[in-house]
């Protein structure tokens, strides 16, 4: 009996490190919420306006680097919108981003170039433009598709 009672403390500090790991690895952590402070229409390739969206903006390092991570919940009709400085060819990934996405390349002249669908949450692996993009639009997956939002369309960025 002395040693079953030794032995519970010793239980209980195992089953939570090894809970502890299990949310490291899945790069679980709380939940983060977004400021949707602009909006993003799309065109199709005749300019009639095909889908609307509100958006978070990063426009700097950290929120860039940020995006999505750890968002758990994405409203249908919002998005982010990742604004850079410069038309270059774009890398994006989906390490601790637990939703699947449609990712959406745009470059200098407000045209679609690239567009990624249904992305893997959490992988590593690398999501290339293949073309020059200023922008870039994440959205739930599947958005693009129920959307006929193709590449060659066109969007607007209002609110910045």
């Amino acid at each position: 009996m002395k040693y079953f009672i030794l032995l519970i403390p010793f239980l209980f500090v195992s089953l939570s490190c090894g809970e502890s790991e299990q949310v490291e690895q899945h790069g679980e952590t709380e939940e983060r919420t977004l400021d949707y402070t602009s909006e993003v229409l799309f065109y199709n390739p005749q300019g009639e306006e095909i889908a609307h969206i509100e958006t978070a903006v990063a426009d700097d390092d950290n929120s860039r680097s940020e995006g999505l991570m750890d968002v758990r919940d994405l409203p249908e009709n919002n998005g982010m919108l990742f604004i850079f400085d410069e038309n270059r060819e774009r890398n994006f990934w989906m390490a601790n981003t637990p939703l699947s996405l449609d990712i959406i390349f745009v470059n200098d002249e407000y045209e679609i170039v690239r567009i990624h669908q249904n992305t893997s949450p959490y992988s590593q692996e690398g999501i290339p433009s293949e073309y020059p993009a200023k922008y870039v639009v994440e959205v739930n997956a599947g958005f693009t598709l129920r959307h006929d939002i193709t590449e060659g369309s066109t969007i607007e960025i209002r609110g910045l």
